[in-house]
């Protein structure tokens, strides 16, 4: 009897064994892309998965929500798992100016997303198709006088970061384009080189994703990047923009602040890796960290800043 026990024992203890075997070998993290595939959410998610799968021994399982320059996933965000099996991206400023241009249809709120890190930015920036006849930014502008409305710009979604650079172009150079929103980058880029638009609004990642395809003609940082040191700035050329996307994560609301916490601190593990920030930093990326403990101060310098942009705009009173 005491046998038999002992053998039912071993017996228990293997499958449990097991169990939690399978069970930490079907461990998985599902990153929701609130763009199609293509874009720079979809690029650094890629880049991010071979580390997570190699830090924690967790695959990274990427799927794609598209739709309203990203407004059809963060509008479900909360009704998604909150056991930390499962984030979402979170862009700026897409969650602060979507609701606040489009308060009836946006479909959240910006508090509605419980973001938890950012990790890299990316300037915005002025292409054209390699074989455009706009050589320069001036000829751009212009083309854009001589036909108001005529100056056609692809980019990833309505009030992004892309849009909004296209506003305040109109603003200081007194022109007038037509700002042609897309699913995510990488459909802008389509458009840009298919030369259904004049240009695109894009980032400064879309010159080296493109390479000669394309020709960048002007970037929104406030300095001249390493990569492209012959490419001018807006304010170099006379226009005070600096404009660009900062992208992260969010969890649904219901998610605990140990799970926040978790996620927060492998992503950011990642985002120290030597590697990984020199992969981020050749493709036109700037790393930044906003952990956990640092991203509700950062949200509310964020809105502060996109706030002031809207009454700008009118958008707000």
């Amino acid at each position: 009897m005491i046998k038999l026990k002992s053998i039912i024992s071993k017996i228990i203890a293997s499958s449990i064994i097991l169990i939690m075997s399978v069970a930490y070998a079907n461990a998985q993290l599902t990153n929701i892309i609130p763009f199609g595939p293509g874009g720079e959410s979809d690029v650094t998610a890629r880049l991010q998965q071979k580390y997570y799968k190699e830090m924690f021994n967790e695959d990274m399982v990427i799927q794609y929500k598209p739709g309203g320059g990203g407004a059809v996933a963060w509008q479900t965000l909360n009704s998604e798992k909150s056991d930390g099996s499962l984030i979402m991206g979170a862009n700026l400023p897409h969650i602060i100016m979507q609701p606040i241009a489009n308060k009836e249809t946006a479909g959240y709120t910006t508090s509605d997303l419980n973001v938890f890190t950012f990790f890299h930015y990316t300037p915005d920036a002025i292409l054209v198709e390699a074989s455009s006849p706009h050589k320069t930014f001036k000829d751009l502008v212009a083309f854009a006088k001589k036909n108001p409305g005529k100056l056609t710009l692809s980019g990833s979604g309505t009030y992004s970061a892309n849009h909004l650079l296209t506003i305040q172009l109109e603003q200081k150079a007194g022109i007038k384009t037509t700002y042609v929103p897309f699913k995510g980058t990488g459909a802008a880029n389509q458009a840009l080189l298919g030369k259904q638009v004049e240009g695109s609004a894009g980032y400064s990642t879309v010159a080296i994703q493109l390479g000669d395809k394309a020709r960048m003609l002007a970037i929104a940082s406030d300095k001249r990047l390493p990569a492209f040191p012959d490419v001018p700035t807006l304010k170099e050329l006379g226009y005070d923009i600096v404009s660009g996307a900062y992208r992260g994560y969010a969890l649904p609301k219901s998610a605990s602040t140990a799970t926040k916490k978790k996620l927060s601190d492998r992503l950011m593990k990642i985002n120290a890796d030597k590697n990984f920030v020199k992969t981020m930093e050749d493709g036109g990326y700037v790393v930044i960290n906003v952990g956990h403990d640092q991203v509700d101060k950062f949200m509310v310098e964020q809105k502060k800043i996109n706030e002031s942009i809207a009454k700008n705009l009118g958008l707000i009173k």
